[in-house]
Formats: structure tokens, sequence, C-alpha cells
């Protein structure tokens, strides 16, 4: 794309400005220092969709070496985790709902994982799903509509996965 940098340099993109203001500094003994590299994202670098089914694999295997590590916290959260979910006043799916959009509002891919399967699990309609996400977007601001995007390919992952 083009642009006009502050310094006229009219066809150049912002990325060119840094590279050729980079070239014209250097070090104390006159050497030019070499091209910084992104190590995550960076506009020449393509992000791979998530894979949901490996990333939790490894979620739930890295939990279960940190259980055996600390097994009276890993009970104890398990305990809390079941008593939260039992049916009452309300069903365990409007539960799983509410702490999906928690996990999407906080921005924790594992929470989004392990909800979006206790959905899918629990019969969740892509309908019911897609309200609930809305909710979650409406609360959450931009950062919530692209976690609700991650979460909606989770769903469609899972569900295809139950089949």
């Amino acid at each position: 794309p083009l642009c006009a940098g502050w310094n006229g340099a009219w066809g150049r993109t912002s990325a060119d400005l840094s590279r050729f203001s980079r070239l014209r500094q250097r070090d104390k003994r006159g050497v030019v220092p070499p091209p910084v590299r992104p190590i995550l994202g960076g506009r020449n670098q393509r992000r791979r969709a998530m894979d949901w089914d490996a990333f939790m694999k490894e979620t739930v295997g890295n939990i279960g070496k940190l259980g055996r590590d600390m097994p009276e916290t890993m009970k104890g959260f398990t305990q809390m985790g079941a008593a939260a979910k039992k049916d009452g006043a309300l069903s365990e799916k409007t539960k799983e709902f509410m702490a999906l959009g928690i996990a999407i509002a906080t921005r924790c891919d594992s929470c989004i994982g392990f909800h979006v399967r206790a959905l899918v699990r629990l019969k969740a309609t892509r309908e019911e799903f897609c309200e609930a996400l809305a909710m979650a977007t409406y609360m959450g601001g931009g950062p919530s509509y692209a976690y609700s995007a991650k979460a909606l390919k989770a769903y469609d992952v899972f569900t295809q996965a139950a089949g």
C-alpha cells in the first residue's frame, strides 16, 4: 500500500521507512545491525488456523501433569467444578453458556475449548451457541467478538468430530 510519510517518501510503506531508517543507525563501531525479524506475527508470516483438537489434547496433557504435582489442588478444583455445574435452578447447559461467556471475556483459549466441548456434549444447537456468542460480544466488545469467532470455529470442529 502507498502512503506518504511525514518525510514525504511517497510510495513507500511504513515498514520500508523503518527499514531505511534502521540502515542509517550504526552502533558505536560503525556497524549496521541486522534487520529485526518478528518472532510471532508480522505482515510476511501467515498465521495458521488453530487446530482445536491438537490444542485441547496438549492442554489436557499439561493439566494432567500439573495435577500430579499438586493433587490436593486438582482434587479441590474438580470438586468445585462438579458442584458448580450440577443441575439446579439453572441447567448445566445454561451454566456452561455462562462459563463460555466468561472464557471469551477473559480471552482464555483453553477455557473456551473446555466449555465448547461441554456444550457440544450437552447438545447445544448452533442457534443457541450463536445467541450466547452475541451476548458475549455485546458485553466484551471487539476482543470478545474475535474470541467469539474462535469459539464458533471450535464448536464447528467439535460438533463435526462428535458427528
